[in-house]
C-alpha cells in the first residue's frame, strides 16, 4: 500500500520515466542503469503487484551488464523521496559526478518535531537536509510552509539555500467519488499511518466519551492506515476499541477504490495531526465533495483555504462537539458542502509545469 511520499514518487515516475535513467542507491552503493534496463525497472515499479520482489531481483541480476557507461556530467539528478540523502559522502559523490542535483523536500518534521518520530530520526533527517542543501542546484518544496522550515534550517546551520520552487502536490482523485461507504450508520474517517503526530489517540478518547454519552446513537470512527511508530498507547486503545460491532473500525489495508468509498460516505474526514508536511488526504476529500475537520495548521490553510473547520489539535471538547454537530446537519457542515463546489484542488499538471520550468532553466 503506497504512502503519501510513495504516491508522489509514482507520479514522478509516470511523468519523467520515459526520458530518464534509473539510479540504484543503497548506502554508499550507487549505479546508473542504461536506457533498456531503466525502462524495464520503471515499468515494473509502475505495475507492482504479485511477484514484484521476485521480478525485481531477477531484473537487478542483469545490472552489471547494463550499467550506464557514459559521463553523467551536466545531467540532472532528480531525487523526490529523500532516498539516500543521509548516506556518508553523498554530497561529495554528487559533486564529483558533475550532475545538477534537484531535490523534492517533503517536510522537516523529524527536525522540528522530534517527539513524534523514531529515536535518532531527527539526526538522520538533519543529515539528509544538510547534504541536500550542501550540493543542490535547485530544490522543490511541496508547500510554502515546508519552504519556510527549510529556510530556517539553512539559516540556523549556515547552509546556502539554492533556488527553491513551491509546487503543490497534485491528486489523481475524481472530481466526485462515484461510490459510497459501507456502513449503515453515520461515520467519520481518519486516513494515514497510525503514528504519534497524527493524533489518533485524541480521537479514540473522544469516541470513548461519545459511546458513553450517546450509546447506540454515536457515530462510527473508521481508522484507515497501517500501524507506524511511537504510538503504543494509541495501539492499546485501538485494540480495545476496534472489532465487530464496535464504534471504532481499523482498516490496515485498503485499496484506492475502497478508500474512496469510505471517504465518500463519511460525514467528514478528520485530520487531527499535530504537524504535517502537506496533508494530501484533506485535499482528496475536499476534491471528492467531502467536508473536513482539521487541526489548525498553516499548511492546511495554505492548500485547503477556508473550507475546512479548523480546531486546536489538543482541544478534545471542541472536537467532540464538532463531531456531534457533523453527525447531523449542522450549520458548519452545510457551509462546507455549499463551498465545496468552488474548491479547485492542486493538479499534477500544475505541479509539473512549475518543475519543468525549473529544469529547463537548469539545462540552459
Amino acid at each position: 500500500m503506497p504512502t503519501g511520499i510513495d504516491k508522489v514518487c509514482l507520479a514522478y515516475l509516470d511523468h519523467f520515466g520515459p526520458r530518464s535513467l534509473a539510479m540504484i542507491q543503497r548506502g554508499r552503493f550507487r549505479c546508473v542503469l542504461d536506457p533498456v534496463l531503466s525502462d524495464q525497472l520503471f515499468a515494473l515499479l509502475g505495475v507492482g503487484g504479485t511477484g514484484f520482489r521476485r521480478k525485481l531481483i531477477a531484473l537487478l541480476a542483469a545490472m552489471p551488464l547494463h550499467r550506464y557507461r557514459d559521463s553523467l556530467a551536466g545531467k540532472i539528478y532528480l531525487n523526490v523521496g529523500h532516498t539516500g540523502l543521509d548516506a556518508s559522502g553523498f554530497a561529495d559523490w554528487l559533486r564529483g559526478t558533475g550532475m545538477q542535483p534537484v531535490f523534492l523536500i517533503h517536510d522537516l518534521i523529524p527536525i522540528t518535531h522530534p517527539q513524534y518520530c523514531r529515536d535518532g530520526e531527527d539526526r538522520r533527517h538533519a543529515r539528509r537536509i544538510a547534504q541536500a542543501l550542501d550540493c543542490a542546484a535547485a530544490i522543490i518544496v511541496n508547500s510554502r510552509d515546508t519552504g519556510v522550515a527549510l529556510e530556517r534550517f539553512a539559516e540556523a546551520n549556515g547552509y546556502p539555500l539554492a533556488r527553491t520552487v513551491v509546487a503543490w502536490l497534485g491528486t489523481d482523485e475524481p472530481a466526485h467519488y462515484p461510490v459510497r461507504g459501507q456502513a449503515a450508520r453515520p461515520y467519520f474517517a481518519v486516513v494515514g499511518t497510525i503514528e504519534a503526530r497524527k493524533n489518533h489517540i485524541m480521537l479514540l478518547r473522544v469516541w470513548q466519551r461519545l459511546a458513553a454519552r450517546l450509546g447506540d446513537a454515536a457515530p462510527l470512527l473508521i481508522v484507515i492506515g497501517q500501524r507506524g511508530w511511537e504510538a503504543d498507547e494509541t495501539f492499546t486503545l485501538l485494540d480495545r476499541a476496534a472489532g465487530d460491532g464496535a464504534l471504532v473500525r481499523e482498516l490496515s489495508r485498503c485499496s484506492d477504490a475502497e478508500l474512496r468509498g469510505w471517504i465518500a460516505g463519511a460525514r467528514a474526514l478528520l485530520m487531527p495531526s499535530h504537524v504535517e508536511g502537506y496533508g494530501l488526504p484533506a485535499i482528496e476529500a475536499l476534491q471528492g465533495g467531502v467536508p473536513v475537520i482539521a487541526s489548525d495548521l498553516a499548511v492546511y490553510r495554505e492548500v485547503a483555504g477556508t473550507i475546512p473547520l479548523y480546531l486546536n489539535a489538543d482541544d478534545e471538547p471542541a472536537w467532540e462537539a464538532a463531531i456531534i454537530d457533523f453527525t447531523g446537519d449542522g450549520e458548519d457542515r452545510n457551509r462546507q458542502l455549499r463551498a465545496l463546489g468552488a474548491f479547485k484542488a492542486p493538479t499534477w499538471e500544475d505541479h509539473f509545469a512549475a518543475v519543468e520550468l525549473l529544469l529547463e532553466d537548469l539545462a540552459r
